[in-house]
């Protein structure tokens, strides 16, 4: 029964996880200090998936779901809880286009805003 709670824990951050690798950007408007750390987030997002590596945090699952009986993961976490269910396996390339898009946009946006904060404090 614990494994199973720390299975749902660990996909529960992993959705954080991701949602703020994409989003993430956006609270950095709000809060300008916390870009530093969706640099990093960003930046292993883009590692994971460049490279295929397998998240930490999938092999935490795997490892909660052995341990409370379950089969283990065969598939990494976007293939198998978004793609395929959010969107079609298919598009799969334009999604991760538009998560870069949105993380830039994202950057792009901040840079934009600090500018014009910047500009108006020295009036």
């Amino acid at each position: 029964m614990a494994y199973r709670l720390l299975t749902t824990l660990i996909l529960g951050l992993h959705f954080a996880f991701v949602a703020y690798v994409v989003f993430g950007g956006f609270l950095a408007w709000r809060w300008p200090r916390t870009i530093w750390l969706h640099l990093a987030a960003a930046a292993w997002g883009f590692v994971v998936v460049a490279a295929s590596l397998q998240c930490p945090l999938t092999h935490a699952e795997d490892w909660s779901r052995r341990r409370a009986g379950e089969t283990g993961v065969t598939v990494g976490f976007v293939d198998r809880y978004i793609e395929g269910v959010l969107y079609p396996e298919r598009y799969a390339g334009l999604m991760q286009a538009l998560a870069a898009a949105a993380v830039l946009g994202s950057w792009l946006g901040g840079y934009l805003l600090h500018r014009r904060r910047t500009r108006a404090m020295a009036r």
